[in-house]
């Protein structure tokens, strides 16, 4: 869609009445910013409605004036958050994109869904695009089950209510098997995404802890499945865990594995044992040092 010129204008109107409160001493009145930016003042007016709608505005009952609402609050904050992630991970990033050829990025929780906020290439020559910036669903995506294991029971219901989107033949889109889902993932550290999302992309993911031990992000990587294929995963999620307990340190975390986790080498002696990609609701019972568990796994942009 191309904004004619009298919707941009509106725009960079928008935007400077929200720097002109956000330089006011706490509030402002429609005159006073109208006069300030060399406004009408029932243009002003108009602009200042439709930015309280949408919450990046408030208007006091009493006395009519003006402030940035909460939703700008929540803004600079995310804003900060990534800013700060996506420079301490990128080098991490670049790093695990070199040693396993594979894209890899770095995922945060954005409401409802998983926010891709950094992205390095891996050098093959068949890339899978650019999805940062991009929000995918957290139930189809192996970022997104990291994140999604690590919140409480009851957001994962408020989430399933809402209904689960079946993107393929492999989507996990009931309770039970997304629980039991998370619960593995919870176990062995990492999550697998199998041709959840879109056939033919595959990923691992595995997550990053702030210092109080949280989980902030998850670190991916992903590819077509011609490449990253299932007997590659025990290597991968070793190598992924890696660089998402780099991370952490960084963000001032210990950086030690929260579930029991093959090494490098386990991961790479058990990856002979990996299989061809089996049903995707019936997961076999494997121990989590073992190659994982046959996915209900995700197919994943980040």
């Amino acid at each position: 869609m191309v904004l004619d010129g009298n919707a941009v204008r509106s725009v960079d109107r928008a935007a400077a009445l929200l720097l002109a409160l956000g330089e006011s001493q706490g509030e402002a009145g429609v005159t006073e910013l109208a006069r300030r930016l060399g406004l009408h003042k029932s243009t002003a007016s108009r602009l200042l409605a439709t930015l309280q709608k949408r919450g990046l505005v408030e208007q006091d009952g009493e006395t009519g004036k003006y402030r940035l609402g909460l939703v700008i609050i929540r803004l600079a904050e995310r804003a900060e958050r990534t800013l700060d992630l996506r420079g301490i991970a990128m080098p991490e990033l670049e790093r695990l994109a070199r040693l396993t050829h594979e894209t890899t990025g770095l995922g945060i929780l954005d409401g409802d869904a998983l926010l891709t906020v950094a992205q390095a290439d891996g050098p093959n020559l068949i890339a899978v695009g650019d999805w940062t910036g991009r929000a995918t669903p957290l139930h189809c995506v192996a970022s997104g089950k990291v994140l999604m294991s690590s919140v409480a029971e009851r957001e994962v219901l408020r989430i399933v209510r809402r209904g689960l989107v079946s993107y393929t033949e492999r989507t996990i889109t009931e309770l039970e098997p997304l629980l039991e889902e998370l619960a593995r993932i919870r176990r062995r550290g990492y999550a697998t995404a199998l041709g959840e999302f879109e056939m033919g992309l595959n990923a691992v993911s595995a997550p990053v802890h702030d210092a109080r031990g949280n989980v902030i992000a998850a670190v991916d990587i992903w590819g077509p499945a011609f490449r990253l294929t299932p007997r590659r995963i025990p290597e991968l999620a070793a190598q992924a865990r890696e660089a998402a307990a780099a991370i952490s340190v960084r963000l001032g975390g210990t950086g030690t594995a929260t579930a029991a986790q093959p090494t490098l080498a386990q991961a790479l002696s058990n990856s002979s044992i990996a299989a061809s990609e089996p049903a995707p609701l019936a997961p076999t019972s494997v121990p989590p040092t073992v190659a994982p568990e046959a996915p209900t796994e995700v197919a994943a942009a980040s």
